[in-house]
């Protein structure tokens, strides 16, 4: 449909949402009237009713409109002038024709096809002359003869973030996710975190089940408390001033901040030089006392 038509389309159905009448001239005798009271500008009713039977019945020829009236009756229906109508409507244009991809991940079980993940894709197109239409990933790849990274690439481009899925338990129970964001929200800005028994994950969720403690973001934490998983890397030039520890149970846990520790709710210690000697780095059979 061409602007002019759009502009034509547009008056006559805003002056039926108010007009009693039901012909064209009736509409275009309200027309006039409505134009007139609203920007003062006068237009004949042959005029209107030439444009109607023209660009909406189709019954004459469409013919030029004077650059003067296609802004007057724009400005009848908001718009600055035509040009503004114009550009509005190839906005409205380009927003209809976009497409949403949603890509949805079983949470209970990821299985694979031939070494690919099954993920589910559903394109949803905003122009309601389309379906949708839902892929398998695995066919959606092999239609478009793309390879898994070629694929996941575009993705990235039209979404700005893709969940991947990953079925490596933490030491909580529950599911790691790697996370690919190109804009949007953070992880840092998210409204809650819980441990998952080697340092804080980042969640929007305040329930994610019985078996994890959701807490509020701390986002000093989130960043820098994370739990030492080899100790035996540590010496005193690498962990005096830097690590800091946990001994419950006659069992020594190493830190990378000082806080809270996110199990026991203890405050962490300053590590020494004979922690470290006896809990940490490579282990001989002597122990030195500790305080």
């Amino acid at each position: 449909m061409s602007k002019r038509k759009q502009l034509i389309h547009d008056v006559f159905e805003r002056i039926k949402e108010t007009s009693e009448k039901d012909t064209k001239y009736g509409w275009s005798e309200d027309l006039a009237d409505a134009i007139e009271k609203k920007i003062k500008f006068k237009i004949s009713v042959k005029t209107l009713s030439r444009y109607y039977e023209a660009y909406i019945d189709g019954i004459n020829e469409e013919k030029g409109i004077e650059t003067l009236i296609l802004n007057r009756l724009s400005q009848y229906l908001g718009f600055d002038d035509y040009e503004d109508f114009c550009t509005t409507i190839e906005k409205k244009g380009e927003t209809a024709s976009k497409t949403t991809v949603k890509i949805g991940v079983d949470n209970e079980e990821v299985s694979s096809v031939n070494g690919i993940p099954n993920v589910n894709v559903t394109i949803n197109n905003t122009n309601s002359n389309n379906n949708d239409q839902h892929f398998n990933m695995p066919e959606f790849i092999k239609k478009n003869g793309l390879g898994i990274l070629e694929m996941a690439f575009v993705l990235l481009l039209v979404t700005g973030g893709v969940v991947l899925p990953n079925t490596k338990n933490d030491s909580k129970g529950g599911k790691n996710s790697s996370i690919v964001t190109l804009w949007g929200k953070s992880d840092v800005d998210k409204k809650y975190m819980y441990w998952n028994g080697e340092r804080y994950i980042a969640t929007d969720s305040s329930d994610l089940g019985p078996q994890l403690e959701i807490v509020p973001m701390h986002k000093y934490n989130f960043k820098y408390l994370k739990k030492i998983m080899r100790p035996d890397t540590l010496t005193a030039d690498n962990g005096l001033g830097k690590v800091w520890y946990d001994k419950s149970n006659n069992n020594v846990e190493f830190f990378t901040s000082p806080g809270i520790h996110p199990e026991n709710g203890k405050a962490l210690k300053d590590v020494s030089e004979t922690i470290l000697n006896n809990h940490a780095g490579i282990q001989t059979d002597s122990l030195q006392t500790e305080e």
